[in-house]
């Protein structure tokens, strides 16, 4: 059975990329974090079913100390 992730996309201080996958890597199953333009500070964030509200409070709580809002970008 092959589980479909939740995929959401931000745009964040460029220079705290490798912080937020830190982070996420840390709560080891909670959200996958990808760089999809470093430039720009564009990052994917696979979510498991399941883990929404988890991954949804560690953002919230990060946003706190670094800048993270949510973007329109749709990329296949």
């Amino acid at each position: 059975m092959v589980l479909e992730t939740t995929k959401r996309y931000y745009r964040v201080d460029r220079s705290q990329i490798a912080f937020l996958r830190f982070i996420f890597e840390a709560y080891d199953g909670i959200a996958v974090v990808t760089t999809v333009d470093p430039q720009k500070g564009i990052i994917e964030v696979h979510i498991p079913p399941g883990c929404e509200n988890d991954a949804d409070f560690i953002l919230h709580d990060l946003k706190k100390d670094i800048m993270i809002e949510p973007t329109n970008i749709f990329i296949k």
